[in-house]
């Protein structure tokens, strides 16, 4: 998310951590339901919606309900977290039209990164041709 409603999402779990929700953490509160979005799909494990500062015609976020701070906090048991997160993007940008001219998928870690949400989230980005080299 390039903006959003907050910059920051304090009490993130760190390894090992609690992975229930973080007190302040946007994107758990939108995963939970307390806080409305532009949702687009849901389930147990992924909640995807759209960005409220879209950078193309077509952004959407998709995120875990499990709160994970960021990449580096990934383990080795959250193989199948991260490979889901982008089998739904992929889903994401069929149903939403774009698979066709093609999409950009990007994960954001840290500051120097460009994450603004202290939550892992993946951004779906489509709609108009892409730049290389991104930022």
């Amino acid at each position: 998310m390039s903006g959003g409603p907050t910059a920051g999402g304090g009490g993130a779990a760190g390894p090992g951590g609690d992975r229930t929700g973080a007190t302040g953490c946007v994107f758990c509160g939108i995963a939970r339901g307390e806080i409305p979005t532009s949702e687009l799909f849901r389930d147990e494990r992924f909640v995807a919606f759209r960005d409220l500062d879209p950078q193309a015609p077509v952004h959407a976020l998709v995120v875990p309900v499990a709160h994970v701070a960021s990449l580096d906090e990934l383990r080795a048991s959250d193989a199948d977290l991260a490979g889901e997160a982008i089998l739904r993007a992929a889903r994401l940008a069929r149903e939403l039209g774009i698979a066709g001219g093609g999409y950009r998928l990007v994960w954001n870690c840290g500051r120097d990164g460009g994450q603004t949400v202290s939550h892992l989230h993946l951004h779906l980005l489509g709609g108009r041709p892409m730049r290389w080299p991104p930022g």
